[in-house]
């Protein structure tokens, strides 16, 4: 069971895409978290940017270009409330006069004092270092223009802030990282065999459609309606296989129809020639032979007739009276080997649907067999219900290692005792693989029983 599980095409494409998915989430958090530990400080820079815009976003002019004041997002402001020595922003004018501040930038409280010592103009825009209070800082300034008026927003945040910030933010990564990871995995895992089940669907078809052809209906072709463009020239290739099959099919058929045809007229022919002169040498075994021969015309037309489904006319017939128009017809035979042939069937008259005629050769096929095995004075038994016909007969049985070549065509038991072509038995498979009965054969004490379980 595990094996054929492991060999499933279905279980295979789960496997390889749960396999990648994880390995690239993987290698992408590895990346991710290798470039945050060893670059810090483009996160830094990332964060100080933002800083700036938020300030920039919060700058509020009067009409004349004035400006007014700063309104930060609360998250921006406390930061600035709760590290006010080592996060802090100024918004400058164009001479380089401070007009908004989060604290003094001077430590003797000259508003004025520069951060940079680079022009103002030169400074927007970029990100430099600078020591303001004996203290390692970076600062980023942005050029801001209301109307005629020009303004620089400059934000500094200490080399150690930045550091503890970048800490912060890298620790809980691999955690959440390898949970973001697991649930993922899980998650796709368990939504893939759906994705999978959809996309095999259209295959999935043509396999069962492919099953149900056999050679009553060889005319069937698989549909390439949703098939993945990889697997239509797959589709188009058995459809072209199925095509060849059939006329070759049809041509055997044909062929074997008109051998027996052309046959029959000569046998009878020459089987009234013989018994026209008497004098003939061996004239009894002379005609015996043709009768042997006849038979098997007989049998090769039934077997072209039973392998085309178009043959069959289906109806509502009644088991038992074929049944005994069957032993009607084989009485004078039976008489013959003094056997005698016996039906038992429930009070109700079991119907099915089938094809009289081939029904009567199938037990006609059946019977006749028994005949020819049953001893004198033996009795062949038909059995009728409504699930099943069964034929039994008092012969010597059929050895087991027989059992697999019985109704294989021409096929006939190497100690067979009596006449025959090894075709009767195959008619028998055919009428019934046309019908969908399944045929049983169980070896018995004395003598041998076939079930034609309907």
């Amino acid at each position: 069971m595990f094996s054929h599980w492991i060999r499933r095409l279905s279980t295979r494409l789960w496997a390889i895409n749960v396999a990648a998915y994880a390995v690239s989430l993987i290698l992408l958090s590895s990346a991710a978290i290798y470039l945050i530990d060893h670059f810090p400080d483009a996160l830094g820079r990332r964060q100080q940017m933002e800083s700036v815009r938020h300030i920039v976003d919060g700058l509020r002019f009067d009409g004349t270009g004035q400006l007014l004041s700063v309104q930060l997002r609360e998250r921006q402001a406390l930061i600035f409330r709760l590290a006010p020595n080592d996060v802090k922003y100024r918004v400058l004018d164009a001479t380089g006069r401070e007009l908004l501040a989060s604290t003094s930038a001077d430590p003797k409280g000259k508003g004025d004092w520069p951060w940079l010592t680079q022009d103002l103009a030169e400074a927007a825009g970029t990100i430099a270092p600078a020591t303001i209070g004996g203290k390692v800082f970076t600062v980023a300034t942005q050029r801001v223009s209301s109307g005629t008026r020009i303004a620089y927003v400059q934000v500094a945040e200490s080399k150690q802030f930045v550091e503890a910030l970048v800490t912060a933010k890298i620790e809980p990564i691999p955690a959440t990282a390898g949970w973001a990871l697991l649930i993922a995995t899980i998650i796709f895992g368990l939504t893939l065999p759906l994705t999978i089940r959809h996309v095999l669907r259209p295959l999935k078809e043509a396999s069962d459609a492919a099953a149900k052809i056999d050679p009553y209906n060889l005319k069937t072709r698989l549909s390439s309606k949703g098939i993945p463009s990889e697997i239509k020239p797959l589709i188009d290739a058995f459809n072209g296989a199925l095509t060849r099959l059939e006329k070759g099919f049809a041509v055997q058929q044909q062929f074997l129809a008109a051998a027996a045809h052309e046959l029959q007229t000569p046998l009878t022919l020459l089987r009234g020639q013989i018994e026209l002169q008497p004098e003939i040498k061996q004239r009894a075994h002379l005609l015996r032979d043709i009768d042997l021969m006849a038979r098997q015309v007989r049998q090769l037309l039934h077997l072209a007739e039973v392998s085309e489904a178009q043959n069959f006319s289906f109806d509502d017939v009644n088991s038992l009276d074929v049944a005994q128009e069957v032993v009607a017809f084989l009485d004078g035979k039976a008489d013959a080997k003094q056997v005698k042939l016996h039906i038992e069937a429930g009070e109700t008259q079991p119907r099915i649907r089938a094809d009289k005629s081939a029904l009567f050769i199938l037990l006609k096929n059946f019977v006749e067999n028994a005949i020819n095995v049953s001893p004198e004075s033996g009795v062949v038994l038909l059995t009728i219900d409504e699930a099943s016909i069964r034929i039994e007969d008092e012969g010597p049985g059929i050895r087991q290692d027989h059992l697999p070549f019985l109704f294989d065509r021409f096929w006939r038991a190497p100690d067979s005792k009596y006449d025959g072509a090894g075709l009767g038995l195959s008619i028998c498979r055919e009428i019934a693989s046309a019908h969908q009965w399944r045929l049983a054969v169980d070896v018995l004490p004395t003598g041998t029983r076939f079930s034609v379980w309907l």
